[in-house]
């Protein structure tokens, strides 16, 4: 065996260890220097392990590689030593051994010396693989890198490489700890999106079809976070949310381009394009029995007073604002103001959008008078005769002053945290390409009006079976993976 034992073995694996340390310390910024292939490692393995014989000496456990691999591991997770870094090392200490004068076949020696006086101690593949699976154990524990772990099996490999072991088996087992360290990629990576769970039906609704393809497309977990408008757009800024279906514009305005000025969030595309909205809306039947109620200025005459006084609006006329936490509350205020209505009208702000929705139906479905906020996508826009009050257009001046106009065609945009962008692309190309126009939005409400009680969800997966549309939204592996999971739902 060429006179090589196992002592002898360990100190030239140590002798190569401090040539890599040295070079590191010496070379903060190494310079590029030629580095050995995978195929040319892969020949010098194999034609080691090709000349090696076995000679009766001291075995080494598998006990004893792990406590070497875990050592080396330990070590690297106490210095932070980053796979950059590990790199650096690598590529510096080849530039130093090229300075010295070391040749290929010098090089091949060393190895082939290693591997021969690994090859003596007769280690089974079983003892490498255990010794493998204790270092990644242990790299788990440590919140080691996945380049630290493959760094270190590498080692491990090469220095428990036996006689016993041809060069597929070697290979066997590289692949296998590379397998693990893909899994752990994976987990590691796959971390959950948040989706900004607003509290009316048609984000909810975009959220559940959003989810379903990201898990069942693209391997993420995800999870909502359900609120209002301004409370969700402060846990995006913050990244405690990372997704938002609707960010309406021009309502959230001013909060929004600080955010977008300061880095903290990104429009990918958008959504509904085409919405309307209006703090003055009255059933037709209303408008058709009032043809002089046109503007809401109209509103401060008394036979207007009287028509929507209600019994506990103390004789002004009722009207049903925003919901308490979305953006179009003080958007209404500002507008009630600006129009002189403050001692005309008597003011309701819902605590849900059921308890808005719920109010206008009683009142359509009795033909009694109702004048409130409402918006295209609004489950009762969709199915109920709504006539919108007259206003001057909109002007980017006047919105930026007093808000004297009607609002402009809404421009509702996909929002989400910067620190998506790295970390899920997959996802993010799926957002620009996300088309959910207020005609789907429409057939869905048509589905969920026929089906009473049923969830967004629900409703979701009736949208991903039968409108194929998504499917140009995503990439044809994550359209199979999501039918697949369609089917299997039966």
């Amino acid at each position: 065996m060429l006179g090589f034992s196992v002592k002898k073995s360990l100190i030239l694996m140590g002798s190569l260890l401090a040539v890599v340390a040295i070079a590191a310390i010496a070379c903060s910024s190494p310079a590029p220097a030629p580095a050995i292939d995978e195929a040319r490692l892969q020949s010098i393995v194999e034609a080691a392990v090709a000349k090696s014989a076995p000679a009766p000496m001291e075995q080494v456990s598998a006990d004893e590689i792990s406590s070497m691999v875990e050592s080396a591991m330990m070590g690297m997770s106490e210095s932070q030593v980053s796979a950059s870094d590990i790199q650096a090392m690598v590529e510096s200490a080849v530039e130093s051994a090229a300075m010295e004068g070391a040749s290929p076949e010098e090089i091949q020696a060393m190895v082939e010396g290693a591997v021969m006086a690994a090859s003596a101690d007769a280690i089974t593949s079983a003892d490498v693989q255990s010794a493998i699976s204790m270092a990644v154990m242990e790299a788990q524990e440590n919140m080691i890198t996945s380049e630290d772990v493959q760094d270190a099996v590498s080692g491990a490999v090469m220095e428990a490489a036996a006689n016993s072991l041809t060069a597929m088996e070697i290979q066997d087992i590289v692949e296998s700890a590379l397998e693990e360290r893909a899994m752990m990629e994976e987990d590691a990576t796959k971390e959950t999106i948040i989706f900004s769970d607003l509290n009316w039906t048609s984000a909810q609704v975009q959220n559940r079809i959003a989810q379903y393809i990201v898990e069942n497309g693209y391997g993420y977990p995800t999870d909502v976070i359900l609120g209002a408008t301004l409370p969700n757009f402060q846990g995006l800024q913050k990244g405690d949310i990372h997704v938002a279906l609707e960010i309406w514009l021009p309502n959230q305005s001013i909060g929004w381009e600080k955010a977008v000025e300061i880095g903290e969030v990104v429009s990918v595309g958008t959504s509904l394009v085409g919405d309307w909205q209006s703090t003055f809306v009255v059933p037709k039947y209303i408008a058709d029995a009032h043809p002089d109620l046109m503007t809401p200025q109209d509103l401060m005459k008394p036979e207007y007073q009287e028509l929507f006084a209600t019994d506990d609006s103390r004789g002004k006329a009722r009207h049903v604002s925003c919901v308490i936490g979305w953006s179009c509350e003080l958007v209404n205020t500002t507008q009630i103001e600006t129009y002189g209505l403050n001692d005309s009208l008597h003011v309701i702000n819902p605590g849900s959008q059921e308890a808005m929705f719920a109010d206008l139906y009683a009142a359509y479905e009795n033909e009694e008078p109702w004048l409130g906020y409402m918006w295209g996508t609004g489950d009762p826009a969709l199915k109920l005769d709504l006539v919108r009050l007259q206003e001057a257009p909109y002007t980017q001046e006047c919105w930026d002053s007093d808000k004297g106009c009607a609002f402009s065609e809404s421009l509702v945009l996909i929002a989400v945290h910067k620190s998506v962008l790295p970390r899920a692309p997959e996802v993010i190309g799926m957002l620009q390409n996300w088309e959910f126009s207020i005609d789907i939005y429409k057939s869905i409400f048509q589905w969920m009006d026929a089906n009473p009680g049923s969830e967004a969800s629900e409703a979701a997966q009736w949208f991903l079976n039968n409108n194929k549309v998504w499917e140009s939204w995503v990439t044809p592996e994550a359209a199979a993976a999501v039918n697949a999971a369609l089917a299997a739902e039966g």
